[in-house]
């Protein structure tokens, strides 16, 4: 009896996975017996590496933001007093130093100062 139950237990926890799964999206294959199968996308993933590029599009966007309104000698400026401070002001100096993507995506703003 007590087989029996973990059996259940299995295909119910393989039910509840597969219909997680196939919540975020499915595709509906026909097989050589001409049984319609749907299967769950494979590529619906991948959360965390967009999480990873949208955290990175934002730190460039707004290090570019603050460099144009600053202008280079400020930032810099802001950027040493950082550097000469304790360890996360170090951390937070090495993240907003000035690289060659900040200083195009800034350069790419000056036009529309106005």
């Amino acid at each position: 009896m007590e087989d029996t139950l973990q059996s259940f237990d299995n295909r119910q926890k393989a039910v509840r996975r597969k219909h997680t799964r196939m919540a975020k999206g499915y595709v509906t294959k026909l097989r050589k017996d001409g049984v319609f199968v749907q299967t769950p996308d494979s590529k619906s993933g991948n959360y965390a590496l967009r999480l990873l590029v949208i955290a990175l599009v934002a730190l460039f966007a707004f290090k570019s933001f603050v460099l144009y309104w600053l202008g280079t000698e400020v930032y810099q400026g802001h950027v040493d007093a950082l550097a000469a401070g304790s360890t996360s002001e170090k951390i937070g100096a090495f993240l907003m130093q000035i690289d060659p993507i900040t200083a195009k995506i800034a350069e790419v703003l000056s036009p529309f100062a106005g």
